[in-house]
């Protein structure tokens, strides 16, 4: 009797890659020796007279717990996103959010550490100086950067305790949202808070902390799963019950991953080179101990792209393969050599954190009103051409148009290589409204609406009116339903989370027609009338909730009257036009309120600009009044336009289905009135004509 060999398919397995680990240790060494070259925190308490050295174990602990604190956040935020969008309910995706619990446990026990460390350091006070404790408390609760870390702490162990607690997709998503707001308030600190152009600075460090994050936290995640996995191929189909052919393993979440990589790439990169620029301040800075570090940090970009490329290329598509065990085994040696480059990016971020920059930190002395409210000189009188003119780049917002005009483009090219069509009219609609949002968010609408009411005022009816106007007729929901494949294994991709959306309780709710009128005029009601008003103008993050805000409140209710995408049950064209016209009878309610009123809203605010040109600001309000009167009707008109189209083309299409029916079957409607006719005519004695041939004229009778 014979002994059969075992498949060799079924049994080879590379080695588990366990010297994957090397990335922390790797970050932590690269950061200490960064922190040397760069002259460290000794070159930052030279600078700082009347300061003392906290000694040798703040300076050098300062960056190890710093560096440690970003891999673990990042960590946090890369398991999450994982576990929300690349994998299936089952082992690997309650693994994911152990993981992220883990990593979010340990995010917040070191960055209390460095809590103590970033006291000493900012006071120049010794660990075991006598009152230590007293002035770390006043730290953390009375100085502004103290309780900005402390939040971040908090924020962590929130995290920490969700993602323990959780187990579905959903659950995972919403966990994201505490990580990511630790990463908005830790982009106000360090150079950014200091710089000139602080929210230019800060929406770039926002803008490359999460792209940063969610690069190095997915990849490390992913190792994770790499790591503990089952030993052969037999055990991890077994582990999970489904095979290789649904996609329960990590060799698709390496797929389904590396979009957005390639996303995290572009963002890193792009806020990276603005983040440099505003802090060099030319190209002599490069000669600096900071230009170094900056340049040194750009070539280990250069290899991450060039790794990121090579894994995209040859390695990625073969992962799922029957005879992938091979590439399995370059993507873990690949995947080991990524993380630990990007560990050297993080240690050499600490340092370029922890090194002064060529642009001093210093905000340059300008005692104007509008800079000391603004941040910002002044602009030219706002006339004519300089609503075109004037640009101050946000970006946050111009990285999410330049995306979303992208991947739309992207999407109509996959329909048109398979053979479909796809309307050219809603390919510009799509570009031109987003066109428009990033004028409205990077040009004079917000440049002059942080010191004119009625700039202010176009901004707004821009982003709830004519956009949203735009990006529902050109239906982006249903080209992702075509252009985007449904995944069969049970995690949820942009398509499955859109369709739960659009399912779900909540977003039926939100999307009935009255509900999205209310939400749009209500929501208008209680922003101008109350503190948002204000936290809009005084803040990045409150500027940046009014633009999503708005644009979303004015999308639900377009979508809810003429949206082609699906969504909820729509009323008849008659009660459309009747809720269309009440909301424009509000804004002319409200434009005409603002006309009259003789009180300034944020008197703090507009009324203390120092405008040399311009109305003053009561009748600046009032303007800004007849802005949401006049020109806020303007889309509304345009509106009831599209709506009166689309009852016309909907009765037409009816009168022709209608007519293809009564071909196709005889037309019931009218044989039943033919016979009402005849049994009328019989009932008062006339015979009635055949109703199939036309019978004489009543009058030759």
């Amino acid at each position: 009797m014979t002994t059969r060999a075992p498949s060799t398919a079924a049994t080879t397995v590379a080695p588990r890659p366990a010297w994957l680990v090397a990335a922390g240790p790797v970050a932590v060494v690269v950061a200490l020796l960064a922190v040397l070259v760069g002259g460290g925190f000794s070159g930052a308490f030279a600078a700082l007279s009347g300061f003392a050295d906290p000694g040798a174990v703040v300076r050098w602990g300062l960056p190890v717990t710093t560096v440690l604190s970003e891999i673990a956040g990042a960590v946090t935020l890369g398991a999450l996103v994982a576990a929300a969008t690349l994998l299936p309910a089952g082992h690997l995706r309650a693994r994911a959010l152990s993981t992220a619990g883990a990593a979010a446990m340990a995010w917040a026990l070191v960055g209390v550490l460095g809590l103590v460390l970033r006291y000493s350091n900012v006071s120049g006070t010794p660990l075991d100086a006598q009152g230590f404790g007293a002035g770390l408390g006043q730290f953390l609760t009375s100085i502004e950067l103290g309780r900005t870390w402390l939040t971040i702490v908090l924020l962590a162990a929130v995290t920490s305790a969700l993602a323990l607690a959780v187990r579905g997709a959903t659950g995972a998503l919403l966990t994201t949202l505490p990580p990511l707001a630790a990463l908005a308030f830790q982009a106000s600190t360090g150079h950014a808070a200091g710089a000139a152009n602080h929210s230019l600075a800060t929406g770039a460090m926002f803008l490359h902390l999460v792209g940063a994050a969610l690069w190095i936290g997915g990849l490390a995640a992913i190792a994770v799963l790499v790591l503990a996995r089952p030993g052969t191929t037999a055990e991890r189909s077994a582990a999970s019950g489904r095979g290789r052919a649904a996609g329960e393993g990590w060799e698709v979440a390496v797929e389904r991953f590396s979009p957005i990589a390639g996303w995290c790439f572009a963002a890193v990169a792009v806020s990276g080179v603005l983040n440099g620029w505003i802090r060099l301040g030319g190209l002599d800075g490069l000669g600096t101990r900071y230009g170094a570090l900056l340049l040194a940090k750009a070539a280990l970009m250069v290899v991450l792209g060039a790794l990121g490329w090579a894994h995209r290329r040859g390695v990625v598509g073969r992962l799922t393969a029957p005879d992938g065990v091979a590439a399995r085994g370059l993507f873990w040696r690949l995947l080991a050599v990524e993380l630990a480059v990007m560990g050297a990016v993080s240690g050499v971020a600490v340092a370029l954190s922890s090194t002064a920059p060529p642009v001093p930190d210093d905000v340059p002395v300008d005692v104007s009103p509008a800079y000391q409210l603004t941040g910002s000189a002044l602009p030219p009188e706002l006339v004519g051409a300089r609503w075109f003119t004037e640009w101050r780049l946000d970006p946050l917002f111009a990285f999410a148009c330049v995306a979303a005009v992208v991947v739309y483009l992207r999407w109509v090219r996959r329909l048109a290589r398979r053979g479909d069509r796809w309307p050219v009219g809603r390919t510009v609609s799509w570009v031109a409204g987003v066109a428009i949002v990033a004028w409205d968010t990077n040009g004079a609408p917000t440049i002059y609406g942080e010191i004119l009411f009625s700039a202010h005022m176009v901004q707004h009816m821009v982003l709830a009116m004519l956009v949203p106007l735009l990006l529902v007729l050109a239906a982006p929901i249903t080209l992702l339903l075509r252009a985007v494949p449904p995944r069969k294994d049970g995690s949820r991709g942009p398509r499955e989370w859109v369709l739960a959306f659009v399912h779900s309780r909540w977003g039926a709710f939100v999307s009935k027609p009255v509900v999205a009128a209310v939400v749009f005029v209500a929501g208008m009601i209680v922003f101008y009338y109350s503190p948002l008003f204000e936290w809009s103008l005084r803040s990045h993050v409150g500027h940046v909730w009014m633009v999503v805000h708005f644009t979303l409140a004015g999308y639900l209710f377009a979508n809810a009257l003429v949206g082609i995408d699906p969504g909820p049950n729509r009323p008849p064209y008659p009660q459309r036009l009747v809720l269309l016209f009440a909301t424009m009878a509000f804004h002319a309610f409200f434009g005409v309120a603002l006309m009259s009123q003789t009180s300034l809203l944020v008197a703090d605010w507009f009324g203390n600009t120092g405008r040399p040109w311009g109305l003053p600001a009561i009748e600046d309000q009032q303007r800004g009044g007849a802005v949401a009167w006049g020109i806020g009707e303007l889309p509304t008109v345009a509106l009831a336009i599209v709506v009166a189209v689309m009852w016309t083309r909907s009765d037409e299409r009816e009168a022709r289905r209608r007519d293809r029916k009564a071909d196709r079957e005889g037309d019931v409607e009218l044989d039943e009135y033919n016979a009402m006719l005849a049994q009328m005519a019989r009932r008062d004695g006339v015979e009635a004509p055949d109703a199939a041939r036309p019978g004489p004229a009543p009058s030759d009778r």
